[in-house]
């Protein structure tokens, strides 16, 4: 803009067309994605919970006892996955969103403190990982107690519910209880 335009446009435009661009940057910026430190929720949207500590446990289900948040939704392992790397990002995270690594990562029920633990993902985000698995959300699971992804063969490879002992479990693995201890212990690792 000339310097003639700009001395006779009114102030209210001069300062709204900014503000308003940087309400669009703002919100653009806001993705609501497992990589902003959230967890996701019932509706599968993840709310930003930085601060909120992340706590793995257990549920029994009809193939066995498996790993679930402190929630209870279902975490997985995806096979294509080496030892403490993810190979899932794009499109992939977004349908199987990571399990963040919030705050002090915790072991409760039947998990073993010790096989807990965290990577950096390509973006900078921390990923909780069991065993050296990498564990997963997925986006078709609607809340606690749905295990929807449990043997789906998507991008490529098999998603699994995650044991306690850190191996796959390949039976049907539908939810019923939680497990009945209520003990937690914190994982160790340093990065809480």
């Amino acid at each position: 803009m000339s310097n003639s335009l700009l001395a006779r446009t009114p102030v209210s435009v001069k300062v709204a067309v900014p503000l308003a661009a940087a309400l669009m940057v703002a919100a653009c910026g806001s993705s609501g994605s497992p990589a902003s430190g959230g967890t996701p929720s019932s509706g599968g949207s993840t709310p930003n919970a930085s601060a909120v500590n992340t706590v793995i446990t257990t549920r029994s289900g009809s193939s066995g006892s498996f790993l679930v948040d402190g929630s209870g939704r279902a975490v997985y392992l995806w096979v294509k996955d080496g030892k403490n790397s993810s190979a899932c990002s794009g499109a992939c995270a977004g349908a199987w969103p990571p399990v963040p690594a919030n705050g002090k990562v915790t072991a409760s029920g039947g998990v073993q403190a010790s096989d807990l633990g965290a990577i950096t993902r390509s973006d900078g985000t921390k990923q909780v990982t069991y065993d050296g698995h990498p564990l997963y959300y997925y986006a078709g699971d609607s809340g606690p107690g749905q295990t929807n992804g449990q043997g789906s063969d998507n991008f490529g490879a098999k998603w699994w519910l995650v044991a306690p002992s850190g191996s796959e479990l390949t039976g049907s693995g539908s939810a019923s209880t939680p497990s009945s201890s209520s003990s937690t212990s914190s994982a160790g690792g340093g990065w809480g």
